[in-house]
């Protein structure tokens, strides 16, 4: 089966143990970050994810509710349990991704806005989006 992710709606495809799946991080699977992370707006959750430090336990989160956004019924604990290309490296990358395309993106003139805008800084380039730092302990 052929997925198409419309990145204009922020969906992303990614490989989960040889299945192609589509994730989305919905207004819903926001709302489910925010509690997740214990902010209490967009702006906080997307200031938290900018600052590029993220734990396994949050890579699982993120695309938790980016696979569950999409209609995949699919516990924390299930994404957990899954494999990728690239091990945890490649989930860094899908929540990378996931998180590029929700907050970020090109503009009708081909510049590139995201919430950091707002505040003054210079965002990367769609096609190379930023790479977390996975905490280390």
């Amino acid at each position: 089966m052929n997925i198409h992710p419309n990145r204009h709606r922020g969906e992303i495809v990614a490989m989960f143990d040889g299945e192609a799946r589509l994730l989305c991080l919905t207004l819903g699977a926001l709302a489910e970050l925010e509690s997740a992370f214990g902010v209490s707006n967009l702006a906080e959750l997307a200031g938290r994810f900018e600052a590029g430090q993220l734990s396994a336990g949050d890579i699982i989160r993120i695309v938790g509710a980016g696979l569950r956004g999409a209609g995949n019924r699919l516990s924390d604990e299930d994404v957990a349990q899954m494999s990728t290309e690239g091990g945890a490296a490649g989930f860094a990358r899908i929540a990378t991704e996931l998180l590029w395309v929700s907050f970020g993106g090109a503009e009708a003139d081909g510049t590139s806005k995201t919430l950091a805008d707002r505040e003054g800084r210079f965002p990367l380039r769609p096609e190379n989006p930023p790479g977390p730092q996975v905490a280390r302990r």
